[in-house]
């Protein structure tokens, strides 16, 4: 007797007693994912937020070239030498304000020191200003801002009128009344000055994320069924939080980068024999009509840091923003 015709989609029964669906098994033979030939449909593997963020960071040109850029300042603030084999305070005054001449393509300063090797060994001290201060913003703001989001009361009433007082002082200013006492010439009077003015910024991102992440139905769910403060904090409230501090944390890395150049032109920052581009173009200011070449060259490194900085994160922003999906 012939089988009855099986319909489209029909369970069909199994050796072993049990039942397999026949489209799903013709899927499989054919080596297609069930959602679609390409894997993409409601039973397709979902991916997170930060899959999809890396995923469209790598497609993303603006990505690639400040990456590469950073990563190239990063290598020369770690191992100057390796493109520069000169010392940035050896200085010859017999050489002051010449222009590039062989082994000295960049010229020389008013001192007679070597501008390119001033130039290449003055990216350590911008990266690590940079750097130290974007963490130590990150973590004390983040901390401060995601405890009085989650908490809210007073604790979250006194941090709100503490950034008040923060953000009603001016940075420049603060800087010249805060750092003029200073008499070190090391990195971390700055990085410090920098930390205690820049927080409040990042609090304040950090405050209105766990806001909003609280309220979600998971960390409702995770409350209801007697979740501690710390596991909802760090298991289900930081990772969906932080990706806004990231953003704003990565563009202000290449701000505090120009800061670091503002005050040292002042004459606040750092002070000699310390290498800093800010120092550097502070210096050749007075001699610009005779020897461009002083200010031009740390000038452009400067402004080509920041802008790589700031481009990594407008490009982080676009891939981790829902919104613009």
């Amino acid at each position: 007797m012939p089988e009855p015709h099986q319909p489209e989609g029909a369970i069909a029964a199994t050796g072993a007693g049990g039942a397999m669906d026949l489209a799903t098994s013709e899927g499989a033979a054919l080596g297609t994912a069930p959602g679609g030939p390409d894997g993409s449909g409601p039973a397709a593997q979902a991916r997170s937020l930060w899959s999809d963020a890396w995923r469209d960071l790598r497609r993303n040109p603006i990505f690639i070239i400040s990456g590469l850029i950073i990563l190239f300042l990063v290598v020369i603030s770690i191992w100057p030498s390796l493109i520069a084999s000169g010392n940035p305070l050896d200085c010859d005054l017999a050489n002051a304000q010449k222009g590039s001449a062989p082994g000295h393509p960049f010229g020389y300063n008013e001192q007679g020191c070597d501008v390119y090797t001033r130039v290449v060994y003055g990216t350590r001290v911008s990266v690590t200003v940079g750097v130290c201060a974007t963490l130590g913003v990150a973590l004390i703001g983040s901390v401060l801002g995601g405890l009085a989001g989650f908490f809210g009361g007073a604790w979250d009433a006194i941090l709100s009128r503490i950034t008040d007082i923060f953000f009603a002082i001016p940075v420049v200013l603060g800087g010249l009344v805060l750092l003029s006492v200073v008499t070190s010439s090391t990195v971390w009077p700055v990085v410090g000055f920098m930390v205690l003015l820049g927080w409040p910024q990042i609090s304040r991102i950090a405050r209105g994320s766990v806001i909003t992440a609280k309220q979600n139905d998971y960390v409702q769910a995770a409350r209801a069924l007697g979740a501690s403060h710390s596991r909802m904090l760090l298991r289900h409230i930081t990772p969906n939080a932080v990706a806004p501090v990231i953003v704003v944390a990565t563009i202000a890395l290449g701000t505090y980068i120009a800061l670091e150049a503002t005050l040292s032109y002042l004459g606040v920052g750092l002070k000699p024999p310390t290498v800093s581009w800010g120092i550097d173009i502070s210096a050749a200011s007075q001699y610009i009509r005779n020897a461009p070449h002083m200010l031009l060259w740390p000038a452009g490194a400067l402004a080509i840091t920041v802008l790589a900085f700031i481009m990594l994160g407008d490009a982080v922003r676009d891939a981790l923003d829902p919104k613009l999906r």
